[in-house]
């Protein structure tokens, strides 16, 4: 292939940002990246974070003249950097056409040019260029797996240090990418964009996630997300939970895609329905059962049929109105994969700026507030005000025979301290089954791990009889 003479050859990686190419070549010719920059007349400044920091997920519009000049310093023809870099051709109306135009150039975000952007695996970038540094590529969700090294690449556009996920110890997340392709054929077949059936599974998943901290049979993610999180995500759970989401929830989203492609599901459906004879969705019936039997959670059924108003509801509602013929004119509300915007999952980098404001706020109990589910606070709640009301009445009983005062005053006492303890082992099942190792709530309480597990699993059984 014919390349520049006097330049060295940097060839660019499919899929790659502009602005990361721009970055590899300054690294090649041993200068920093703002100096190779000049080369271009700018028209705007970098994007950066609300911190101040630049942003990775930076991308680069160029005019035709600043296309000639990107393929010279690089060494590769045209033709070549079109194939490989999706904003390549993106036009924009600001800069300057023509044949006089000097080579000029824009910022903008890759989110809004070409869709999500990742970094890349910096192993396998150093494996086809020789050369290290930082990548960054447009790769949707399904494709953020580097199975040669075990890398779950994560998005380019947060403001958090980590690259990518180690998930050598989660071999079902890598097994899971390699399935996807046979769901996205599926997809296809059944005249279904892939794109948009695979953002209804992340959301229906991604709302579980955020009721799962309080499910005490949730034991699969949990173990997840302290693996990819190298062994224990500690006092830092918070922010684990959220960088770690769709890494953890990965295997799930590709499982329950598969499953509302699959024709028998939407039967179960329309059957749960009462077919030509209508009714409510049932708390037990059969499709909910199904799923979470194929999810290997036997006992989801229950908590996904009366989570109402979710997307998954949504889209049974859509295959039943569709099966009945009254979905009206073709549009979203007999579409099963639309997708309502307050559905769409919120993205890492949402999650963690959210995170941020919360920590810099008053009040240290907010995160928990907002991990712990409403029925749960009230009860724990509950308890300790009990035990509050118990212990102002106590105040009062003061007068009569020593032996009496002292039998009210301890059996008020033992019943006070009863309900607190109630209180307490809410609290730390609560968080145990969002991912708090039993270590760390064992010291939190200060008690061995063996005492507190044998506690939490009596208290477990009493709360289930």
């Amino acid at each position: 292939m014919a390349h520049h003479p006097g330049f060295l050859r940097t060839a660019p990686l499919q899929g790659e940002t502009t602005s990361s190419l721009i970055c590899r070549i300054a690294r090649r010719y041993g200068m920093e990246a703002k100096t190779l920059r000049s080369c271009w007349h700018w028209r705007n400044s970098p994007p950066r974070h609300d911190g101040g920091g630049a942003r990775a997920d930076a991308e680069v519009l160029l005019n035709a003249a600043g296309r000639q000049v990107l393929a010279a310093v690089c060494g590769v023809e045209q033709d070549v950097l079109a194939r490989a870099l999706p904003a390549w051709e993106r036009e924009d109306a600001k800069l300057p056409a023509g044949p006089d135009a000097v080579p000029t150039a824009a910022w903008r975000i890759a989110g809004a040019v070409a869709g999500p952007a990742a970094f890349g695996c910096r192993l396998c970038t150093a494996r086809r260029t020789g050369t290290t540094g930082r990548v960054v590529r447009y790769a949707p969700l399904w494709a953020r797996v580097c199975a040669t090294h075990g890398r779950w690449l994560l998005d380019a556009d947060a403001d958090q240090p980590l690259e990518y996920l180690d998930v050598r110890g989660v071999p079902e997340v890598v097994a899971a990418q390699r399935r996807w392709a046979g769901v996205a054929r599926r997809a296809v077949r059944a005249g279904a964009d892939p794109q948009r059936v695979f953002a209804l599974a992340q959301a229906v998943v991604a709302r579980w996630w955020d009721n799962a901290f309080t499910w005490e049979q949730e034991t699969i993610w949990p173990r997840r997300l302290h693996q990819v999180a190298g062994g224990n995500a500690g006092t830092e759970l918070d922010w684990w939970r959220i960088v770690g989401r769709d890494t953890v929830v990965f295997p799930e989203v590709v499982a329950v895609a598969e499953a509302l492609l699959d024709p028998a599901m939407a039967e179960l459906v329309w059957a749960d329905s009462g077919a030509g004879r209508p009714r409510a969705l049932p708390a037990d019936g059969a499709f909910c059962r199904r799923l979470g039997e194929r999810l290997g959670r036997p006992w989801l059924g229950p908590l996904a049929a009366t989570d109402y108003g979710s997307p998954l509801t949504n889209w049974m509602g859509a295959v039943i109105r569709i099966r009945r013929s009254a979905g009206g004119p073709p549009g979203y509300d007999n579409d099963p994969w639309w997708l309502r915007q307050e559905h769409q999952s919120a993205t890492m980098a949402g999650q963690l700026r959210v995170l941020g404001k919360e920590k810099k706020a008053p009040g240290s109990g907010r995160m928990w507030r907002a991990a712990v589910d409403a029925e749960q606070r009230r009860l724990i709640t509950s308890a300790i005000d009990s035990a509050e009301e118990q212990l102002l009445q106590l105040r009062g009983v003061q007068t009569g025979p020593t032996a009496d005062v002292a039998r009210q005053l301890l059996r008020g006492l033992g019943h006070s301290a009863g309900l607190l303890e109630n209180a307490w082992k809410r609290t730390a099942v609560a968080a145990v089954n969002g991912g708090v190792p039993l270590q760390e709530v064992a010291r939190w309480v200060d008690m061995p791990v063996e005492v507190l597990q044998e506690m939490l699993t009596a208290h477990g059984q009493e709360a289930g009889g």
